[in-house]
Formats: C-alpha cells, sequence, structure tokens
C-alpha cells in the first residue's frame, strides 16, 4: 500500500497565487501538509489561505520572489514555524520577447526570479532536512527547459538551468535522505497559456476558444492538461511512496515529448 501521507511534514510553495502552485499548496495540505506559501497579489494570498482542508494546514504570504530582501524575509517567516521537509520551486515567469532587443536587465531580472528564488530556498532549508534526514526538493522547470522554444528563449535557459541543479544538488546529498526532482508541465492550461491564446487570436483575428481547441489537438491525448495532473505528480513525488526516485526529471505533457 502506498504511503501518502504527508501529516506532521511542513511544506513551502513559491509562486502560488492560481494555476499550479495553488493547485499543489491545496492538495499537499489535503494530504496532511502544513503549507506556507507566497504570492505577489494580496487578494490572492487571502483567498488561498481561507482554503478549507480537513486535515493539514494553509499559510499565505506576500513576497516577491525576483527581490533578494523579500525572498529572504519571506524564508525567515516561514522557518519561524519550524524547519522545512517539503519545498516546491514554482514561482516564475515565461515572457516572449525577441532576443535581439532583450537587455541585460531582462535576463537579469528573470534569472533572478525563476532561477535565483530557487537557489536562494532551496540553499535556506537544505540544512535542516539534512540534519533530518528527510526532505523532499521540487523544481518546477518546464518542457521549455529540455526542448527550447525559439520565442521563450531566456524562460527555456532558467528552467534548464533548474533541471540541471536538481540533477547535481541530488548527486550531493542523496545520502542525506533529501530527494531532489524535477517535473516538466508541457501545455498546461493555466493563465500564461489563455493570455497566448488571447494574444494570438487578436494578431489573427479568430476566437481564444479556437486557438486552445487547436494546441490542444497537437497533443497525443488531445487536449490541454490541468494544474490538479501536474500538481498530483508533484505531492506523490513528497511522499514515502516516492522514497527511490531522485534526480529525475518528469515530463507531464500527455506524451507531447518526442525522445526515448
Amino acid at each position: 500500500m502506498m504511503d501518502l501521507d504527508l501529516r506532521g511534514k511542513k511544506a513551502v510553495v513559491t509562486g502560488a497565487s492560481l494555476g499550479i502552485g495553488e493547485a499543489v499548496v491545496k492538495m499537499l495540505a489535503e494530504y496532511g501538509a502544513d503549507v506556507s506559501f507566497c504570492a505577489r497579489n494580496s487578494e490572492a494570498v487571502d483567498k488561498l489561505s481561507s482554503f478549507g482542508t480537513k486535515n493539514g494546514s494553509i499559510k499565505g504570504f506576500i513576497a516577491d520572489m525576483g527581490n533578494k530582501e523579500s525572498t529572504d524575509s519571506f524564508i525567515e517567516l516561514v522557518q519561524v514555524d519550524g524547519p522545512v521537509d517539503i519545498l516546491v520551486n514554482n514561482v516564475g515567469a515565461s515572457p516572449s520577447r525577441n532576443f535581439l532587443y532583450m537587455k541585460d536587465e531582462d535576463w537579469q531580472q528573470l534569472h533572478e526570479l525563476n532561477l535565483l528564488s530557487a537557489v536562494r530556498c532551496t540553499r535556506a532549508f537544505l540544512p535542516n532536512m539534512r540534519e533530518k534526514k528527510w526532505g523532499r526538493v521540487v523544481m518546477v522547470s518546464s518542457s521549455a527547459g529540455k526542448y527550447p522554444n525559439a520565442a521563450l528563449i531566456d524562460y527555456g535557459t532558467t528552467k534548464a538551468a533548474m533541471i540541471s541543479m536538481s540533477k547535481s544538488l541530488a548527486k550531493k546529498y542523496g545520502s542525506d535522505g533529501v530527494l531532489i526532482n524535477s517535473v516538466l508541465p508541457g501545455l498546461i492550461h493555466t493563465a500564461m497559456w489563455e493570455r497566448a491564446a488571447t494574444e494570438i487570436a487578436e494578431a489573427t483575428g479568430g476566437k481564444k476558444e479556437d486557438v486552445i481547441k487547436n494546441n490542444g489537438s497537437s497533443v497525443p491525448l488531445g487536449r490541454y492538461g490541468t494544474s490538479e495532473e501536474v500538481a498530483s505528480l508533484i505531492t506523490f513525488l513528497c511522499t514515502n511512496a516516492a522514497s527511490y526516485i531522485s534526480g529525475t526529471s518528469i515530463e507531464v505533457d500527455g506524451g507531447q515529448s518526442g525522445h526515448i
């Protein structure tokens, strides 16, 4: 029988105002974890914090993970409630922009948010995980980190770096009982893809619904995935049922990836 019980575990999820992050917070709490999360939007923080669960608890903080001082403050506030057992590095942005018109500041800002936030949180929470001989870190990367996209150059670069970091850390700290993995969502129906579909529809004079339908047809399963489907994998990786899974990068893309 699989051990999916997370009662007694303290989890942290970054960037959880909506989409995958929100789904992960709810699911970890449903399986018993006491979850702390952050987002920049105060209304979203209040809404998710009030989500009722029968098992674990949910506590939200306002933080900008693209800012070092704000990130450090979030880390300190989270640790007031005790050591962290589970970290889900989810926060990130995916701007679509032209490489030739991007400034150094554009690259630096996205690396601060997508990559360095994960570096800072992992560095802060890892020592306690090692001391307890139990820990889980999940990097929410992207299929763009493995299959580069011409329109998401800086985004894909940061997500590839997250995969590389997770594999290196898994080799370094596996003997301490800390399991570190990456999850690579593909075409998931989130606000990001809603915006992208809207932009395409406006540019082509079509309908957003038709764009979403056409994009979904490119997936072998014939549809976009859901945030909950990604959250299910992440939650599983955080449990004792995944006790021999570390250093992997797992795609959640409906079969769209083409490698062996």
